[in-house]
């Protein structure tokens, strides 16, 4: 690992940015989480479930098994919000490397966040129209929000690289996602006192107060995306600037893709930590993802536990991104994550051993998730940042994408599938150590300084 940078890659002066710019871009995670935090994690699965029991015949709030037939198709009632989600993914592995190739060559790159995010956020707020036994209409917004969303994260994580320098980077997108996660903390805080405020009991009113919920959500994602659009500025890559003056950005952004897919083995320093990626973050997002399933089938704790649990881990993750993003300044991102990842190993270790019906115990481990969660998702993010070719940002944040959401069905997969064999979600949960294990080692083995040489980058002074 003692590898120096080459003399082209020290000749390369360092992106210059302004506070305010670098605020603005802060902004965007505080305005997209919402939709994170407040749609996808609470409300919206037993929304759009609700309302296609109801388009299968069932009395609203009736725990009853019915069918809809979207495009012909027989599906339970009970699963059609998971398979939404499953083609959303696939659609979104699709869309999300050409967004970032388009991005990579347009030289109005707000504008391009500006029409995805409104985009997602106009989805969102239309969800006010699903009504009744409208969940066709649910569906199609929820595609169109969830995509949108990925799309403009995509844009929105170009920006880094022209953030900062190599040594700046770990603290920028720290402070970014310690924002997003009290943003869309709050906004879920809010929404959970006007549930419990205003609800009486009725499965209407809680139907209604989810469905506007979830409208708020549209609304903070689409007025805080005002700030970044204001207070970013435009930073043109060489191939933004040539596609400028002539051609079509959006065929020159498939043909760049093109290319860029059948060059992307000149970098396999860069396609091995996306692999580590990706089997470390299945494990986080598994947690993530089943953590109230394993609270309420294997723990019998109230929905009460885990709504305080879910506002805990959002705002610790605020602290530990913070936290992580210091502690990187000191021994480097790479041995940070490093670290984190012993410490997610920790995590699943004491679940497996939590007593049932012991809400305490389960809320200290929600923070100390919250207090690793942040960090380890914040100095990913820029540890890719440098190892991005230059000019290619969009491009490769597209494939981090797909990392990052396109293979998140591994982790749950391992888990459903011990649990069909063992009958035990305390077993299920272990399962979950293999992706934290391998994806230490995996990470461990990548030569991190080499890695970024290779991509012609600049390392930072520690890593």
């Amino acid at each position: 690992m003692a590898e120096t940078a080459t003399p082209a890659t020290q000749d390369t002066p360092p992106p210059t940015s302004t506070r305010r710019e670098r605020t603005g871009w802060y902004f965007y995670d505080w305005a997209n989480s919402a939709f994170q935090t407040t749609v996808i994690t609470v409300f919206l699965g037993p929304f759009l479930t609700s309302v296609a029991k109801v388009a299968a015949g069932c009395e609203l709030g009736a725990d009853c098994t019915g069918y809809v037939y979207p495009l012909g198709i027989k599906v339970a009632a009970g699963s059609y919000y998971p398979y939404l989600i499953s083609l959303s993914v696939l659609l979104t592995v699709f869309v999300l490397p050409v967004i970032g190739a388009i991005a990579d060559r347009s030289l109005h790159k707000k504008r391009l966040l500006a029409g995805t995010a409104f985009t997602g956020a106009g989805a969102t707020i239309g969800m006010i129209f699903v009504t009744g036994d409208r969940y066709l209409l649910g569906g199609a917004l929820f595609l169109v929000a969830n995509i949108s969303f990925g799309a403009a994260i995509v844009v929105y994580n170009s920006f880094l690289p022209q953030l900062g320098g190599p040594d700046e980077r770990d603290a920028i997108s720290s402070r970014g996602w310690a924002l997003g996660y009290l943003g869309g903390g709050l906004l879920l805080a809010l929404n959970l006192v006007a549930v419990q405020s205003f609800d009486n009991g009725t499965a209407e009113r809680t139907l209604d107060l989810a469905r506007w919920s979830i409208v708020s959500a549209g609304l903070w994602w689409a007025a805080f995306t005002l700030v970044p659009l204001r207070w970013l500025r435009e930073h043109p890559t060489a191939a933004a600037l040539a596609a400028g003056r002539g051609g079509n950005v959006l065929t020159d952004g498939f043909r760049q893709l093109g290319r860029t897919l059948r060059e992307v083995k000149a970098y396999p320093l860069t396609l091995f930590f996306l692999l580590a990626f990706l089997v470390y973050n299945d494990g986080i997002q598994t947690v993530i993802t089943l953590a109230s399933q394993y609270g309420t089938e294997e723990l019998r704790l109230e929905q009460s536990t885990l709504i305080v649990t879910i506002l805990l881990v959002q705002f610790l993750a605020f602290g530990g991104a913070l936290a992580l993003g210091g502690l990187a300044a000191r021994i480097g991102a790479w041995k940070t994550v490093l670290l984190s990842l012993v410490l997610w190993t920790g995590v699943i270790v004491a679940a497996f051993r939590l007593p049932a019906e012991a809400p305490l115990p389960f809320m200290v481990l929600g923070g100390a998730i919250g207090l690793v969660l942040g960090g380890s998702q914040a100095l990913s993010r820029s540890l890719f940042s440098q190892l991005i070719p230059a000019g290619k940002e969009g491009e490769y944040y597209g494939f981090y994408e797909i990392s990052d959401k396109g293979t998140s069905w591994l982790g749950p997969l391992a888990f459903g599938l011990v649990f069909q064999l063992t009958n035990s979600y305390r077993v299920g949960l272990v399962s979950l150590l293999i992706f934290f294990v391998v994806g230490f080692l995996l990470l461990l083995a990548v030569p991190m300084r080499r890695a970024i040489v290779a991509a012609g980058n600049t390392p930072p002074r520690v890593l």
